[in-house]
């Protein structure tokens, strides 16, 4: 019966074929210390290269934005719970100017400003992201309004309509209604093109779940997305809210679909 042997100039020939075809991927990635942090503001040192409006990442997980660049320093708002965040804490660029998902992965979902689920469905799962703040259309570019937005309530329709394109101001004291006029309207979407994008700012977060109830029992989610920045949430992310609403409608809007966006 033979016997297999390995001889030694086989390994050394396969470990130098190996050896040969090995490749590394070395990666830059810009980390900086935080030298103060409080209030919602972090000031870092070390990240010369970082762009403004662009997302950093602390080590514990909180993202903050960048607003500020000096010559020695860099500030930025904390997108989060700074309680966290300690002096001489490390953070690192993303690379990626602060930008939310859009497109139709957001419809029928509940959202925080940096467009991450905060409901049990799941995260967004989509490759089309858009810009928070990015430069308006200018006058020439922009259609005349000529199209009316049916609300469904008789008295706004028929005495102060309003058109596809512009903007309308509800205005009233606590507790007269003027939830129930948006929730009202995004209802009477229903049967028509138009998406709807409730944006809660500064609300409890039992009110938002209330509107969200009260959406899905209707059938209204499934044409809405919902972004949250609730009173209990920092108010970077409170400031952030609207940019986010507008962005993702925009999404809507540069592909021929009609949007509304409410902000409450």
């Amino acid at each position: 019966m033979s016997t297999s042997s390995i001889r030694p100039e086989e390994v050394t020939s396969i470990l130098e074929q190996e050896l040969s075809s090995y490749g590394k991927e070395l990666k830059e990635v810009g980390v900086g210390t935080v030298l103060q942090v409080g209030d919602g503001i972090a000031r870092l040192y070390g990240l010369q290269d970082v762009m403004a409006g662009e997302l950093i990442e602390f080590q514990n997980g909180v993202f903050g934005m960048v607003l500020n660049l000096e010559e020695d320093n860099v500030g930025c708002i904390v997108l989060g719970s700074d309680v966290e965040i300690h002096e001489g804490d490390t953070a690192k660029r993303t690379g990626r100017i602060a930008s939310v998902p859009a497109g139709d992965a957001l419809v029928g979902r509940v959202v925080n400003a940096l467009g991450q689920s905060l409901d049990d469905k799941g995260p967004i799962v989509t490759d089309k992201f858009r810009y928070i703040e990015t430069r308006a259309p200018g006058v020439a570019d922009r259609q005349p309004v000529k199209e009316p937005l049916q609300t469904g309530i008789k008295a706004i329709d028929s005495m102060t309509p309003i058109g596809r394109g512009q903007r309308e101001l509800i205005i009233g004291d606590r507790q007269t209604g003027k939830t129930a006029i948006i929730l009202d309207t995004i209802i009477n979407q229903k049967n028509t093109d138009v998406y709807c994008i409730y944006v809660a700012i500064g609300q409890k977060l039992s009110t938002v779940a209330q509107v969200v109830r009260t959406l899905e029992s209707f059938g209204a989610m499934e044409y809405t997305t919902v972004v949250s920045a609730t009173a209990g949430d920092p108010a970077a992310l409170q400031y952030l809210a609207p940019y986010a609403g507008c962005a993702i409608g925009e999404e809507f809007r540069d592909n021929g679909k009609h949007v509304v966006v409410f902000y409450d």
